[in-house]
């Protein structure tokens, strides 16, 4: 007898087929008969009417910051994502090294301001993470081993042979345990103190435990596409797969150099270099406010800046660097209106104000603001920058070699995670592409909006038996119904799940998801490495 059957749907295999009627059997976990199934179940899932895909796959997540308080991941697999890459950015939260952690928990503060942060090494944080909802696949931050090895540092220096062999300690005690790969965050202290040469040392240790490198680039804004072509260099000199992770063209100076990024993506591609990116459909992205800040302003570590910021040269210099250059990794924006206050641990009242407003109510220039509120809020502020063109999004959304990504974390409307204005990515990326640019605008076909979420993120990161409908695949399975399938988060009203009362989700064989409502299932696992690359 089977566990489950989802019976009657139109079935899209996540390969990139054009969706065909049918049923799907399941037991044990896995995906055992699909086409015209008989037979008795203990489940049956009528499914008229709806899609049946792959679960979806997001392969740009800082849920790690937020799946240990929140193990029902309500944001995520409401949208119909079964598995969650955690860790990117350069930022981990493992490994801590005693002696290091209050370092470690200042530098994630504005990210991570509600997590308990203990001393462990890479494999333990693997072997005691709880249970939850969706899968995990964890990365190791390069901003992290940094921070543990050289600490924050006054100023841009390369790791002496001593320091360098102690991270690629660290890392290649991770990759044994089974991480995934490397996160880089080339854009913000101390990952921006690594020059390129020290990025390729680290991707020919991933090359020899068979991991990826997954990157923010070092610039997304001014110097996007020189940082691209850092980023390919890696895939080409080391054989590893490169992920460009939130890919985008920020500041209005950059707008339209989506196309010319894309094309560079295709001419490595055709040499033989495995490299891809992923985006999330918004015209805002989100960031510690520190982060947009000139990267000079962040050396030292948190107190250190705090005391900086009081300096009223360091305010000037601020200006004078942003009216030259426009924002850290931002570019040019529009106005101070673009930033918005998303989630401040210490003055949560300001949640969803502006820094133009905040400004103006104060009587006060910008820059003085945003340092007085940076330094009241002990550094930990995270805010909206808008500052994305709609048509370079279009362009993006709409191409074979980007994935989906949505750069959030797990949360809900309730509970410490359901504080503050975060990014409506967090609830709405999927839906968003699948509705806004699918059934909406027509900017990509169903089939290939489920691929790009599906088998080709699963190609990317060598999972082994997730991403297609297919028999002996885990049963990672979405049904929700195109015609009512809806983001409904928005910048001013965030914590809104999508529309759909007949989404249902499955994850490892339990349904975490029936008819739009939780069940409280936990059926998620880690997901590891083995030595070959394979990921299960």
């Amino acid at each position: 007898m089977h566990d489950i059957v989802i019976r009657g749907g139109t079935l899209f295999d996540g390969a990139g087929n054009p969706g065909v009627p049918g049923d799907v059997a399941i037991a044990g976990g896995r995906i055992v008969a699909i086409g015209n199934v008989g037979g008795e179940a203990k489940k049956i899932i009528d499914a008229q009417n709806l899609a049946v895909a792959p679960g979806f796959i997001d392969i740009k997540t800082h849920s790690d910051f937020t799946l240990p308080i929140n193990p029902k991941a309500e944001s995520k697999v409401r949208q119909g994502v079964t598995t969650e890459i955690v860790g990117h950015c350069g930022f981990s939260v493992a490994p801590a090294l005693p002696g290091k952690v209050e370092l470690l928990r200042d530098y994630l503060s504005p990210s991570a301001p509600w997590l308990p942060f203990r001393a462990m090494s890479f494999p333990d944080y693997l072997d005691t993470f709880p249970p939850t909802a969706v899968n995990a696949g964890m990365l190791v931050g390069h901003n992290t081993l940094r921070l543990m090895v050289m600490g924050m540092g006054m100023a841009e220096r390369a790791p002496s042979e001593r320091e360098m062999a102690q991270m690629i300690a660290l890392l290649e005690d991770a990759l044994d345990a089974g991480a995934l790969g490397l996160s880089s965050g080339l854009f913000t202290p101390p990952g921006s103190y690594a020059a390129p040469a020290e990025m390729i040392a680290f991707g020919h240790v991933l090359e020899r435990h068979n991991a990826g490198y997954f990157t923010h680039l070092r610039d997304e804004s001014n110097h996007v596409i020189e940082a691209v072509a850092e980023a390919i260099a890696v895939g080409e000199a080391c054989g590893v797969h490169v992920e460009i992770v939130h890919f985008k063209c920020s500041g209005t100076d950059n707008w339209g150099k989506a196309d010319t990024a894309l094309a560079m993506i295709a001419a490595a591609k055709a040499r033989g270099v495995d490299v891809d990116c992923d985006c999330y459909p918004y015209a805002a992205g989100s960031n510690p406010l520190k982060n947009i800040l000139p990267p000079w302003v962040q050396a030292g570590g948190v107190e250190a800046m705090i005391a900086r910021l009081r300096e009223p040269q360091t305010r000037q210099r601020i200006r004078d660097d942003v009216a030259r250059d426009g924002l850290n990794n931002w570019g040019r924006i529009p106005s101070w209106d673009c930033v918005q206050i998303s989630i401040s641990p210490h003055l949560p009242h300001c949640a969803g104000r502006t820094i133009a407003s905040l400004a103006a109510e104060r009587g006060a220039d910008p820059v003085d603001t945003l340092c007085d509120y940076l330094a009241d809020d002990e550094g930990a502020t995270r805010v909206l920058v808008t500052s994305i063109s709609e048509d370079d999004i279009r362009t993006v959304v709409a191409s074979p070699l980007a994935l989906v990504g949505s750069d959030g974390n797990c949360v809900a409307p309730y509970g410490v995670v359901g504080t503050g204005m975060p990014h409506p990515r967090f609830y709405g990326t999927f839906p968003r592409i699948l509705s806004r640019y699918v059934r909406e605008q027509h900017v990509l076909p169903l089939a290939l909006a489920i691929h790009k979420m599906t088998g080709a993120t699963a190609r990317a990161l060598k999972l082994k038996d997730r991403g297609l409908l297919r028999e002996g695949f885990c049963a990672d399975v979405v049904m929700f119904d195109p015609d009512d399938f809806t983001d409904r988060a928005t910048y001013a009203d965030p914590h809104r799940f999508p529309s759909g009362a007949r989404t249902t989700v499955i994850v490892n064989g339990t349904a975490v998801v029936e008819n739009a409502s939780h069940t409280g299932a936990l059926p998620g696992k880690v997901l590891r490495r083995d030595a070959a690359g394979a990921v299960a």
